[in-house]
């Protein structure tokens, strides 16, 4: 939201208070209160008929300062971010005549105590962040609507980078955009999406999450260019700053202030195969596609089952179509003795027609108007009604109806929806702010299902494919990219969604191959099947066509075989990422100056990524095949094409649809597992170690866990001029190879290999 006419003017139904000067402050325990007078005080007269602004500093995670400011606190409190921890850590706090320093770990706040001067500037160690000062933080008045808003501007360094705020569409980099955070379903071609996570990442090793559930709005070098703007409705606003010292370390502080993600099973890295939503389906169309598949020796691992299991208008009664599938659970049986998981679509909707309406209106656990009425809409299905998980008693109820598929062999859920929330009228039942809810509701939403699969299938059992997310959403994987179309552009937009929503913390994502709008051409199709299968998760979905690859043209069966075979050879790296991303938060996929923070051609890059520390993967979006990619320094060594490309600088290449740039990094461990037609077995057994180029005297190490997430193998290398010794610990088969040094001979014994390196190698 912009408050300003220019820098000098403000719009004309504004009226602005700001924070002009130091007032004085207090310490009450490991609370700082700072305030802040409207104007500059040169005598007692001054401090009457003006506005003063209440700041409150608190860490709750060493190198997090939480930051809230308020004007009148009498009003009713606002939802403030999900379940974020309080470790309480260390802080200090030293004053002098001139400024105060609130200190956690690393990071500082310096508070200036200046006569007509107000700012606080943020340093992590002697290392300047931002800060916000002059005409910075307010409260603003609107004279026409009655409303009033916080807002605090945070400054922006000459050649500094903003990213995040969710999965969101538009260019990667955000710099000059108005963001709003209002979960919508808006699909992927506009600046609305499912996920907004009101926190963002900059290339300087910081980030700032404003601590609202409800509309947050930013300006981001697009009302005042030197700064981010945040603003609420309200007399309060609250953020935090976050100091990782790297865009790495960052993401790790912010996931273990707002919850890290849980461990998904590893079969559900596997190829994920749905009905597509619209089209006609029953058990012989299921078995086909399911047969189609084996007799082309294509590798499937889940099959979904979407919207139309369940009879039209009936969404969600959670019972099979008797016409359609009159077997339910002998089918799920079958389908399982084949080696397959099973996925059903669910909403949080109860239509009218639903048995379920009448059983939940009568109980009170559908949501309410302030009149004692349910809540009903006919967008989506006739005189719907919403669950209101605000209720424990309501959240049980659903969670039981949940169960009795599970008891028939069901094992995880497409979590759809959860964007359509009403604020008007609204009543909740533990008495919730409307506003707030509309975004916090997917939280309570998912959380429920991710509650009940630990309950019923393990801890490590439980996944779901969610659409809609909230901050701290990433604590229930896995989400995906909603509805894009069948088109290189849409692929790309899903793409920089990925990217932006990696930003917040989340470490599991997955799209729609080929696209859910539209059906996609037969070259579209091969190409986004490269990506696909190069995404944490994978899943061919549709909307009125079917995605089995044999229905665009018989090279896709191909491309489509040897991707999935990639990927399950790929899992004993793969499954270290996702073990990593549980216990440290850091995103599987990751966007290029996540990696690489100190060369700046990868600031602005959207169009490749890096697929954990170790793979860079730059998918195809031209006919042609050709693709044009950036290489950070060292030497590099294409997976598929077995070429050595040197860095840094730019590359260009053209592909068929059986190669495309995925290079495995310089001095890397990568392991290559010795199954390719399934996500889950012993990925210690068998296993080839590919050794990537290591500069003289440097060291590496990984290690290898087992399809539970344990930490099975070790390994380390080291190289000491021409020769490369490689250590490995834990048991399990293994043998070496040496990419990106040219020749090279091999010396292997039980747990230990000697790479010697011919004359000439780098």
């Amino acid at each position: 939201m912009k408050f300003t006419n220019g820098f000098w003017l403000m719009k004309k139904e504004i009226t602005p208070l700001y924070a002009v000067e130091y007032a004085g402050h207090e310490m009450h325990g490991r609370e700082l209160t700072v305030y802040a007078a409207g104007r500059h005080i040169g005598g007692r007269g001054d401090c009457l008929n003006v506005g003063m602004l209440t700041v409150r500093l608190y860490s709750p995670v060493r190198n997090i300062l939480h930051v809230t400011v308020s004007h009148f606190e009498g009003g009713n409190k606002k939802r403030i971010c999900a379940d974020t921890a309080d470790l309480a850590p260390e802080i200090t706090l030293q004053e002098d005549e001139r400024q105060l320093i609130f200190r956690t770990g690393s990071l500082q706040a310096v508070i200036s105590k200046e006569p007509d001067r107000w700012e606080i500037a943020y340093y992590d160690g002697d290392r300047f962040l931002t800060h916000t000062g002059y005409r910075n933080l307010a409260h603003m008045s609107n004279r026409d609507t009655g409303k009033t808003y916080m807002t605090e501007q945070l400054a922006l360094t000459p050649g500094e980078y903003v990213y995040g705020l969710g999965e969101r569409f538009t260019p990667f980099v955000k710099n000059g955009q108005s963001v709003e955070i209002w979960n919508e379903d808006g699909g992927t071609a506009s600046e609305q999406t499912y996920k907004n996570i009101p926190f963002y990442l900059t290339n300087r090793g910081y980030g700032v999450l404003v601590d609202s559930m409800g509309d947050v709005e930013f300006e981001i070098a697009s009302e005042k260019v030197e700064q981010v703007q945040f603003s609420v409705q309200g007399e309060r606003i609250g953020y935090y700053l976050i100091a990782g010292g790297s865009p790495k370390g960052t993401i790790e502080r912010y996931t273990e202030l707002t919850g890290r993600p849980a461990l998904p099973p590893a079969w559900s890295f596997g190829l994920w195969l749905t009905t597509s939503f619209t089209t006609d389906y029953d058990e012989a169309t299921t078995g086909s596609f399911i047969q189609g598949m084996a007799d082309r020796e294509i590798p499937l691992h889940v099959f979904h089952f979407d919207c139309y299991w369940m009879q039209a208008y009936h969404w969600c009664d959670f019972l099979w179509d008797p016409q359609t599938f009159p077997d339910p659970q002998g089918m799920i049986r079958r389908y399982k003795d084949r080696g397959l998981k099973i996925c059903v679509w669910i909403n949080p909707y109860i239509a009218q027609r639903s048995y379920l309406f009448a059983e939940g209106k009568d109980a009170g656990y559908l949501v309410k108007k302030r009149d004692g009425s349910v809540w009903q809409t006919d967008l989506w299905q006739p005189g719907m009604a919403l669950v209101d998980f605000t209720n424990p008693n309501a959240a049980q109820w659903y969670r039981q109806k949940l169960k009795k598929l599970l008891d028939i062999g069901v094992d995880c859920f497409k979590t759809d929806f959860g964007e359509r929330i009403p604020v008007r009228d609204i009543c909740w039942y533990d008495g919730s702010d409307a506003e707030d809810m509309h975004n916090y509701y997917t939280y309570l939403y998912n959380r429920t299902v991710f509650e009940l699969l630990g309950q019923e299938r393990g801890a490590g059992e439980a996944v779901v494919f969610a659409r809609s997310a909230v901050a701290g959403g990433q604590r229930f994987p896995v989400h995906w990219g909603g509805d894009c179309s069948a088109t290189y552009s849409s692929m790309a937009e899903t793409m920089r969604g990925g990217l932006s929503l990696a930003c917040c913390g989340f470490a599991f994502w997955s799209h729609d191959i080929s696209g859910f709008e539209q059906t996609a051409s037969a070259d579209i199709y091969k190409r986004w099947c490269q990506f696909g299968l190069l995404s944490s998760h994978s899943r061919l979905h549709g909307s009125s066509s079917y995605r089995v690859p044999w229905l665009f043209d018989e090279e896709a069966c191909v491309v489509l075989k040897e991707m999935v075979e990639l990927k399950c050879r790929l899992m004993p790296y793969l499954y270290r990422l996702a073990v990593e991303a549980h216990e440290n938060g850091l995103p599987m996929m990751r966007p290029m100056f996540v990696e690489f923070p100190q060369d700046r051609s990868c600031l602005p890059l959207d169009m490749q990524y890096m697929l954990g520390d170790s793979l860079l993967v730059a998918p195809v979006f031209e006919e042609s095949g050709e693709v044009e990619y950036y290489l950070p320094e060292g030497s590099w060594y294409n997976l598929l094409t077995r070429e050595t490309l040197t860095g840094p600088g730019w590359k260009k290449g053209r592909f068929d649809y059986h190669g495309m740039p995925l290079l495995a990094a310089p001095g890397r461990i990568l392991p290559i597992g010795s199954c390719a037609s399934q996500p889950e077995y012993d990925y210690t057994r068998d296993v080839t170690l590919l050794i990537t180029e290591l500069k003289d005297k440097e060291q590496i190490q990984t290690f290898i866990p087992d399809p539970k997430g344990q930490k099975k193998m070790s390994v380390r290398a080291v190289r000491d001029g021409r020769r490369i010794t490689v250590t490995v610990t834990g048991g399990g088969s293994w043998s070496c190879r040496a990419a990106g040094h040219g020749r090279a001979e091999i010396e292997q014994k039980e747990d230990q290999a000697v790479i010697l390196l011919k004359e000439g190698c780098l």
